[in-house]
């Protein structure tokens, strides 16, 4: 196997440590719990992740606007040397070329280890020419060089994702900013031809627990999930003994099982929140509208279930 790239790994979807409404008229209507970050951090790193993605689906990113963005990833920035060789990705995609830009800058800026976008979902007819000189202007404005941009690939959420040919595209132009992807698509045959068309050129970082060792076959370089946020320590068995050249279908199978649970919940950073509260005693987060917290009695329940496929 080639040298891996330098964002290879197992990465969590992770949740966001959010509060709630604010607590004080007149003050920002945000409310992160800066508190717990350290913790959340360390709980991610023990657990096997080589890193994390914040502000991602799972980390409800469409639902906060730039500003609020920035200071999450200010606070973070500043406690990020407490978590040695932990790599942190931002999501920083919306449908405003400015604010992608602008996100995607200031990430770079305060020494985040990529940014990961998703297409301007807004225009989902848009043209892939269109797509090619959208991302083309964000790289050329906001990715220096020896900094790396992934695209985000979840179709089914954007209604709009990257083709064959425009990854081929963005990669000849910029073979180091652009990194390649994180694919959410669920769809094994799209990795099985990403991986046959670029090999390890094009990092991919899979989406879908269940396809992990699928994807890994295929030229995959990690994965970023959501449900490693609780099952991190098996996707990393997975990943240690793929490298180490051994078979990892059995862990994958207990993968499988545990993804195929999650998914009942949807959309599931609710459940995340109330389950890592609930076994691991991490605060119960809110999440913030239109999704709503999980009931007691439902986390009650996912809990004991959840720990019998453990």
């Amino acid at each position: 196997m080639s040298a891996l790239h330098p964002l290879a790994g197992v990465y969590a979807a992770a949740v966001t440590p959010y509060l709630g409404a604010p607590r004080t008229a007149g003050k920002p209507d945000t409310a992160f719990d800066f508190e717990s970050l350290t913790v959340f951090l360390h709980f991610l790193a023990s657990r096997g992740c080589h890193g994390a993605l914040l502000f991602g689906t799972t980390g409800e990113g469409p639902s906060f606007s730039p500003r609020e963005r920035e200071a999450l990833l200010r606070s973070i920035r500043v406690i990020k040397h407490q978590v040695r060789n932990f790599k942190l990705l931002v999501g920083a995609g919306t449908p405003s070329l400015t604010e992608t830009i602008e996100l995607t800058k200031l990430a770079h800026e305060l020494g985040y280890d990529g940014t990961v976008v998703l297409p301007p979902y807004y225009f989902r007819k848009a043209s892939e020419e269109g797509l090619f000189r959208w991302f083309s202007e964000l790289i050329d404005q906001a990715v220096p060089e020896g900094k790396y941009l992934l695209g985000y690939h979840i179709p089914a959420v954007t209604g709009i994702g990257f083709s064959l040919d425009l990854l081929e595209r963005l990669k000849t132009k910029y073979p180091n900013q652009f990194a390649g992807i994180k694919d959410s698509s669920h769809d094994e045959a799209f990795a099985a031809a990403v991986g046959q068309r670029f090999g390890e050129e094009m990092l991919v970082l899979n989406g879908t627990d269940s396809h992990f060792h699928h994807a890994l076959k295929n030229n995959a370089q990690g994965a970023i999930t959501a449900p490693a946020n609780l099952i991190s320590d098996h996707l990393r068995k997975i990943w240690d003994l793929y490298q180490a050249g051994d078979d990892p279908s059995e862990v994958q199978a207990k993968v499988t099982e545990q993804r195929r649970f999650l998914e009942q919940f949807s959309p599931i950073a609710p459940i995340l929140k109330g389950l890592l509260h609930k076994i691991y005693g991490l605060p119960h987060w809110a999440v913030r509208p239109p999704l709503e917290s999980a009931d007691e009695k439902t986390i009650e329940e996912a809990a004991q279930k959840f720990l019998n496929l453990a």
